[in-house]
C-alpha cells in the first residue's frame, strides 16, 4: 500500500520568486556561511558549459569535489548543480554551467536532507529542526488546524525557516485511551461500523496517513491505566485507510500487539517493542507483510535509561550545543518519571531492531521528539548513532533517515540527491559513511536550494496587557490546554470544552479526575502564553491575571510557571472557589518567584482529595 504522492512538478510558484530574485542572494549566504572556494567554473575544476541564454534563477550554484551519498550509494568524487532548487545534475563529469556560483566540497560530505520519520510538531519545531538538516519531519499527532498551511509550504520552493511537515493529524485512539490523556479535546474511535467515517473525517482535515493507537498504557508500576483500540476497530481502521489509498501506521510498544497490528494490515509500526525479544515468527511476518519499522531509540532511551546518555551526548556535543536554543536544551535535560526506567527493555529494543534489519526489514530513523529527553533536528543525529549501536552500519543509517523513509511514505521528490528532485541538502565536514557522528558538523544546509540561517533569535516573544481570547471558532483556543500531573508520575486526567450559549461559545470548562498517586497531584488548565507549552515569553508589561471562574466547591490552585529553568519550581496563590461566578485577580508582578520576563505558562487545577472536579473561566484578561 502505497499513499498518493506529491507531484515534483506541483512548484511553479518558485520559478517565478527565482527569476525576481536572481542569483545573487545565493552567492551571498553561501558565504555567510563559511563556504570558501567562491568562484567561476573554471576554478572548480570542472569543464565550463556554454553561457547559458537566460537570467540564472536564484537557489542555483554547484558544489564540486565534494564525496555525495546519494541516499543508497556513495560517489566518493563528483560534482552537483543545483538549479531553481531542483538537483540539476550529479556526477563526476558534470560540467558546471557559466556564472554559476561554486562552492568547494574537498574533505566533506553531501547528504540529502535528513527526514525524522516520527515527531510531534509545535510551536518552534520546525524551525529547530531544520537548524540542524531535518528538512522534512514525519508527524504522527499534532493539531490538525495547521495543516493546510503545511501542505502550502511543502508545495513551495520558496526560502524557508522551516521543515517540511507531514501529518496523520489527529491519532485514532479509543475513548479514554493513549493521545486523550493530554486533554485536547479529539475525537475517538469505539465502534468498528464508524471506521470510515472516521477515517474520512482526519482525511478531511488534513491527515496524509492514518496513525492508529494500540496501547494499553502502564503506569509507573506495571498496571494498565489507559484504554486501546479494539482488535475490530483496529481491523476496521486499518481497512478505511486503504480504502483511502492512505498508509496506516501503528503505535506499539508490546510484542503481542505488534504482531496484531501486522495481522491486521498495518504497513508500518511506529515504535520498536522492547517488552520482549521478538520471535523470528514475528520478525518474519513483518517481512512478509512489507512493512517498515520506525524504532524511536531516542524516546526508548529516555523512558528506560536512567542514565540520560543518550541526551547527553547530544547536549554535550559542541558541534550541536551552539545551535540547540535554550529551550531545546531544557528539553534534552527532561526525563520520565523513574518509574518508567527499565534496561531491560531499552536492551531489548537495541536487539529487536537489529533482528529486523538483519532480516530485511526497513528501519526508518524517527526520535518521537517533543518526549521529554528529545529535541526536534539535534534528536535525529542521536538517532543515527543508536541505530548504529543497533547493528545498521554508518552507510544504512544514513538511508534510513533519507531514502529508506522517501520510499515507505511515497515522497518522491526528496530524500535522495538525484536529477529532478528537491535541492534540500547539507554539506557536513568529514566522512559520515564511515563516523556517523559527522553528520553533525554540518557545514552548510540548503533548503529548497535556499541557504540555511543556523543562527538562532534569542529575542523572546513579548506578551502584551490585553484580553485573552478563550476560543477559535467553537473550540478551545491554541492558547489552552488540559494540564496534569501524568508527567510526574501521577494519574489524573482533565479535558477542555467550551461551554456554548445562545449558540455561540462563552466560558472555557475544565473537568475531570484527581487520583492519588503522587504527593500533590493536580489537573486542570493551563494558559500558554507562547509558541508552545512552557515556551518563555517576556511579559514585564503585564502586571496581573484578571479573569472570572466558578466551580465545583473544590479549592483551586494558580500555579505560575517561569524563569531560565523549565524544571523551576512555579509560584502558587490557592484560591477558593464556589458554584457562583466570582472575580479573581492574580498579582502576578508582586508574586513571590515569578520572573515576567519568562513567562512559560499560568495553570489553573484542582488537587487535594481524589474525586472528580469541574470548574469554568471567562473574561480573561492580562493587565
Amino acid at each position: 500500500m502505497k499513499m498518493e504522492k506529491p507531484s515534483v512538478h506541483a512548484q511553479a510558484a518558485g520559478l517565478l520568486l527565482g527569476a525576481m530574485l536572481g542569483s545573487g542572494a545565493a552567492l551571498a549566504a553561501n558565504g555567510a556561511n563559511g563556504n570558501d572556494g567562491v568562484g567561476g567554473a573554471n576554478s572548480a575544476g570542472a569543464p565550463a558549459a556554454n553561457a547559458s541564454e537566460q537570467a540564472l534563477p536564484a537557489a542555483s550554484f554547484a558544489i564540486r569535489q565534494v564525496r555525495v551519498f546519494d541516499g543508497e550509494r556513495v560517489l566518493p568524487t563528483a560534482t552537483v548543480v543545483v538549479r531553481d532548487g531542483l538537483i540539476a545534475e550529479v556526477g563526476a563529469g558534470v560540467a558546471v554551467p557559466a556564472g554559476v556560483p561554486v562552492i568547494d566540497g574537498n574533505g566533506a560530505t553531501l547528504l540529502p536532507g535528513l527526514i525524522d520519520s516520527h515527531v510531534h510538531s509545535w510551536g518552534e519545531a520546525r524551525s529547530d529542526a531544520l537548524r540542524f538538516g531535518v528538512t522534512t519531519e514525519l508527524d504522527m499527532f499534532t493539531d490538525h488546524r495547521g495543516l493546510a498551511a503545511a501542505r502550502a509550504e511543502r508545495e513551495s520552493r520558496a526560502p524557508t525557516r522551516k521543515a517540511d511537515l507531514w501529518s496523520a493529524g489527529t491519532l485514532v485512539t479509543a475513548k479514554g485511551g493513549h493521545g486523550t490523556q493530554y486533554g485536547m479535546p479529539i475525537a475517538t474511535l469505539d465502534d468498528p461500523a464508524q471506521a470510515q467515517a472516521f477515517v474520512d473525517a482526519r482525511i478531511a482535515e488534513g491527515s496524509d496517513y492514518i496513525k492508529l493507537v494500540l496501547e494499553p498504557l502502564p503506569d509507573a508500576g506495571g498496571k494498565a491505566r489507559l484504554n486501546t483500540l479494539s482488535e475490530a476497530s483496529l481491523r476496521a481502521a486499518i481497512k478505511a485507510a486503504h480504502a483511502r489509498k492512505r498508509l496506516a501506521v501503528v503505535h506499539v510498544s508490546r510484542a503481542a500487539d505488534a504482531a496484531l497490528a501486522i495481522d491486521a494490515g498495518a504497513d508500518g509500526l511506529v515504535h520498536v517493542n522492547g517488552d520482549v525479544l521478538d520471535d523470528p515468527k514475528l520478525v518474519a511476518a513483518i517481512k512478509q507483510r512489507k512493512a517498515f519499522v520506525v524504532p524511536t531509540l531516542t524516546v526508548m532511551a529516555s523512558l528506560h535509561r536512567a542514565d540520560g546518555s543518550a541526551r547527553t551526548r547530544i547536549a554535550g556535543d559542541q558541534r550541536l550545543a551552539p545551535y540547540l536554543r535554550a529551550q531545546q536544551k531544557e528539553e534534552l535535560a527532561a526525563s520520565f518519571p523513574s518509574g518508567f526506567h527499565d534496561e531491560q527493555r531499552f536492551d531489548n529494543s537495541l536487539q529487536n531492531v537489529r533482528r529486523l534489519h538483519e532480516a530485511g526489514v526497513p528501519v526508518l530513523a524517527g526520535t518521537d521528539a517533543g518526549n521529554p529527553g528529545t529535541t526536534h533536528g539535534a534528536s535525529e543525529h542521536g538517532e543515527l548513532q543508536l541505530l548504529v549501536q543497533a547493528g545498521l552500519t554508518p552507510l544504512q543509517a544514513l538511508s534510513a533517515a533519507t531514502a529508506a523513509p522517501a520510499r515507505s511514505f511515497g515522497l518522491d521528490d526528496r530524500g535522495r540527491i538525484a536529477r529532478g528532485l528537491r535541492a534540500d541538502l547539507i554539506l557536513v565536514e568529514g566522512d559520515p559513511t564511515a563516523d556517523i557522528t559527522a553528520t553533525r558538523a554540518i557545514r552548510s544546509i540548503w533548503k529548497n536550494g535556499h541557504p540555511v540561517d543556523r543562527a538562532i533569535d534569542t529575542a523572546l516573544p513579548t506578551l502584551k496587557p490585553g484580553k485573552v481570547a478563550l476560543f477559535a471558532g467553537d473550540k478551545p483556543g491554541a492558547n489552552w490546554i488540559a494540564s496534569n500531573d501524568i508527567y510526574v508520575g501521577g494519574k489524573s486526567s482533565s479535558q477542555l470544552a467550551a461551554i456554548a450559549e445562545n449558540g455561540k461559545p462563552a466560558t472555557l470548562a475544565a473537568k475531570g479526575e484527581i487520583v492519588a498517586g503522587i504527593a500533590q497531584p493536580w489537573a486542570g488548565l493551563m494558559f500558554v502564553p507562547g509558541p508552545a507549552p512552557l515556551a518563555s515569553v517576556d511579559a514585564r508589561e503585564v502586571r496581573e491575571l484578571s479573569l472570572r471562574v466558578r466551580g465545583d466547591g473544590r479549592r483551586l490552585t494558580v500555579m505560575v510557571f517561569s524563569g531560565n529553568d523549565m524544571r523551576r519550581p512555579p509560584a502558587i496563590q490557592p484560591l477558593s472557589v464556589g458554584a457562583q461566578w466570582q472575580d479573581v485577580r492574580v498579582p502576578l508582578a508582586s508574586m513571590t518567584g515569578v520572573d515576567l520576563g519568562n513567562l512559560r505558562g499560568i495553570v489553573l487545577g484542582a488537587g487535594g482529595e481524589p474525586g472528580p472536579f469541574a470548574f469554568e473561566i471567562e473574561a480573561v484578561e492580562l493587565r
